[in-house]
């Protein structure tokens, strides 16, 4: 199957909604009535992005917005190809100055904060279009953000020049769905493809039946190039790692492992114990703590009536960014996104709270000190006296280098816990970037 859809869709910059006043021709004054204003749809003001995918795909979101829960599940799965999903949006910075004020950053870069909203609205339009079996008779299939399997910056992105996302769906299970992203921007200077690429990121998506919340079949994934078939196999081995460690529990600590657990109690049991003898170069990891606190607001909810997935990516996001500016005290500099799994879903009304931490630092190379922020969401509710993780982020940092040139006695301080609790996650999360870092240097 052929895409409708092969130009990058454009973004242009707004400060209300383009569709707050629209109005017709001088014959048709008003817009027509068996459409739903654009303006209501949930979530149009958080992105110029998101405007813009959902004015061009509204022939498939009006479905969504209004489900036919009676109506059959589709029967018939068909088969597509990663090219008829593909999309791409193309942000004008060069030219639109109301666009480039909505996306700078006070470095004059993108704020990615912002960037993780619209990577996730894409995203999911790409994720919709595969799925959808363009008959108006059955019932469409409730898509949502399952995990970020790894979103890593190659480059600053700046905010002068041009910006095009464009992502395909890469691999499909019998519910689950991989989209695989790409932010290029191309310099004066350069012209060369591989340079231009900025950010990578997965996204995987799960499809339930909307009327009994059970997982559903999605079409069938036919890759044709060789690039198509290479990416399929390589989502798929990762689809089955996620898989042999979903099946396991937390794990124990053999011998070795129990030492390097008490080697990092040890400093902070000094600190607990005997502070005024305690390193001067670390600092405990309760003491990098930051904590916001928000209702979920009817406008931040997504096209199914959760919390849009991307809204809090954006808010883990900005307080990871923060916790990283305080510990260390000058800018940070944001390099990746580890893999986020999407616990449970968030619904208008609920009360997040959203705790950051200083996992640990790696400062073994001082031209990049690496600064890794812990981000844990809890879906707290007073009136039941209950609190659940609905997502963990892990965000990995380091310093801008002009900052550290303006900065004299430049250090950053090691973290060390004053728990076991808190130890194992430092030990777990220094074994997943090993095993990271392992994959990058083999290919594999």
């Amino acid at each position: 199957m052929a895409s409708n859809f092969t130009a990058p869709i454009p973004v242009v910059g707004t400060v209300t909604s383009p569709f707050e006043t629209e109005e017709g021709d001088a014959q048709n004054p008003q817009p027509p009535p068996s459409r739903k204003p654009l303006s209501l749809w949930p979530g149009m003001y958080h992105s110029p992005v998101t405007a813009a995918l959902w004015e061009t795909r509204s022939s498939i979101f009006e479905t969504l917005l209004d489900p036919p829960l009676h109506a059959p599940p589709q029967t018939q799965l068909l088969t597509k190809t990663p090219s008829y999903s593909r999309t791409s949006i193309l942000y004008n910075f060069s030219s639109d100055n109301i666009l480039r004020e909505q996306y700078r950053d006070p470095w004059n870069e993108v704020r990615i904060g912002k960037l993780l909203e619209d990577l996730d609205a894409l995203a999911g339009t790409i994720s919709v279009k595969h799925c959808s079996d363009d008959d108006t008779t059955t019932r469409p299939l409730l898509l949502v953000t399952a995990s970020v399997d790894r979103m890593v910056l190659k480059k600053p992105i700046s905010v002068n020049l041009d910006l095009e996302i464009s992502g395909a769906v890469i691999w499909v299970g019998r519910s689950s769905i991989e989209v695989q992203l790409e932010v290029t921007q191309s310099t004066n200077e350069s012209s060369n493809t591989s340079d231009s690429v900025a950010l990578t990121a997965d996204f995987i998506f799960v499809a339930r039946d909307y009327k009994t919340n059970k997982a559903a079949p999605v079409n069938r994934l036919s890759p044709e190039t060789e690039q198509e078939k290479l990416l399929f196999e390589e989502a798929e081995a990762r689809n089955n790692l996620r898989k042999r460690k979903r099946g396991g529990e937390r794990r124990d600590f053999k011998n070795g492992e129990v030492n390097r657990l008490e080697a990092l109690l040890a400093e902070g049991r000094i600190f607990c114990d005997m502070p005024a003898l305690a390193d001067r170069e670390s600092i405990l990891l309760r003491h990098t703590c930051l904590e916001n606190s928000l209702i979920c607001q009817p406008q931040q909810r997504n096209i199914h009536g959760r919390i849009f997935g991307g809204f809090l990516m954006h808010r883990a996001f900005e307080l990871a960014f923060s916790t990283a500016y305080a510990f260390a005290g000058m800018v940070p500099c944001f390099l990746e996104v580890d893999h986020v799994d999407f616990l449970r879903p968030v619904d208008v009304g609920d009360f997040l709270r959203f705790k950051s931490c200083v996992l640990f630092t790696q400062l073994e190379n001082p031209e990049q000190p690496l600064i890794n922020i812990e981000v844990v969401a809890h879906v707290t509710r007073p009136e039941l006296r209950s609190s659940e993780v609905s997502n963990t982020f892990y965000f990995t940092f380091t310093v801008r280098p002009e900052a550290k040139a303006t900065k004299n006695g430049f250090r950053i301080r090691n973290v060390v816990p004053a728990t076991e609790e808190e130890a194992r996650r430092i030990l777990e999360r220094m074994d997943a970037e090993s095993l990271l870092l392992d994959k990058d240097e083999t290919g594999q």
